[in-house]
């Protein structure tokens, strides 16, 4: 459930206004329409002077050091990923090794990004779906950069939209096109994002990076996620609202759930603010337990934050790692 109305402030980066949403029952297909082009345009233009600004090097994309080649062995760390120990050596040396991975210079990524209804949220200058879409236009910007090639699933409640990877930055100009003309999802239930996460895992043939941006909201996608963990590097960009994790006691407010359109009027007194806070503690902790033991990586991102340093801290953490053979902390 989430308030109807909100009193916002400018984050650290803001972003380009909102693009409107598709009327149709589907994505809108043909030409973007110029004043969505030009919000998309801002976008790019102030995510690759950051990039630009922080990244240099060889290694400039998101999975530096990854790759489904086999390279070295190395004396196992704490933290490391146990499906690659080298059980050959672990068994001449007494002694536990890790199998490193020689980097794919053609690597296929995939971007799952939620656009329902729960999404339509924010008490900021950004909702959460304006900051899914820049958090998807860095990954996919990141991606672009090495030459690899992106393909995308979006989802809007139960609709779904295959893009096939291909690789350049129109690809993902048309990406996020598409996001800017998500249908609209209010009513439509929770994003399916299980079936969003399987059907990347029924197309994508080969190992490769697939990055989810989403609220995360229930749990039926803790198992699809857990099935892609096995056979791909996974990033989750959890996006969130400081206003779903504390609710002032201003009394007598109205609720609504963006999935079902379901509303009820709610007396917010500090007893409720304290038990609604001590709920969302523990939502977001088994949501962060579930990305866990599908070995992905989270970043979260806040409608209150500098997203873009926040993704940018995780690149740049990655190339630490892909320099040095360590291990990054999930």
């Amino acid at each position: 459930m989430q308030p109807t109305s909100s009193s916002p402030t400018a984050p650290p980066t803001e972003l380009p206004p909102a693009t409107p949403r598709s009327t149709a029952g589907g994505w809108v297909q043909g030409p973007t329409p110029d004043s969505v082009a030009e919000h998309l345009r801002s976008l790019e233009l102030m995510i690759t002077r950051r990039l630009d600004g922080v990244l240099h090097g060889n290694h400039q994309g998101l999975t530096p050091g990854h790759g489904s080649e086999p390279g070295e062995s190395r004396l196992y760390q704490p933290g490391d990923d146990v499906r690659r120990i080298d059980w050959n050596v672990t068994a001449r040396t007494n002694e536990t090794y890790i199998r490193e991975q020689i980097a794919d210079r053609d690597l296929l990524a995939w971007l799952v990004v939620d656009v329902s209804a729960t999404m339509d949220f924010g008490t900021q200058q950004n909702d959460k779906a304006q900051t899914a879409m820049a958090a998807a236009a860095t990954v996919g910007f990141l991606t672009a950069r090495a030459q690899n090639r992106l393909g995308a699933v979006l989802v809007a409640g139960r609709r779904l939209h295959v893009m096939p990877p291909r690789a350049g930055v129109n690809q993902v100009r048309a990406i996020l096109a598409s996001l800017a003309s998500a249908p609209p999802a209010d009513g439509a239930g929770l994003a399916d994002l299980a079936g969003a996460i399987d059907r990347v895992g029924a197309i994508a043939n080969r190992r490769g990076f697939v990055a989810v941006v989403s609220d995360f909201t229930g749990e039926q996608w803790i198992q699809p996620l857990g099935r892609a963990g096995l056979r791909h590097e996974l990033l989750a960009l959890v996006v969130s609202d400081p206003r779903e994790f504390d609710v002032p006691p201003i009394g007598l407010v109205q609720l609504v759930d963006p999935s079902t359109g379901h509303g009820r009027e709610v007396r917010v007194t500090a007893k409720v603010q304290r038990r609604f806070a001590e709920a969302a503690a523990e939502e977001r902790a088994r949501r962060l337990a579930g990305l866990r033991r599908a070995h992905a990586e989270i970043v979260e991102l806040s409608t209150a934050d500098d997203w873009l340093a926040s993704i940018i801290t995780h690149v740049q953490r990655k190339r630490v790692q892909a320099v040095r053979g360590g291990v990054m902390p999930r």
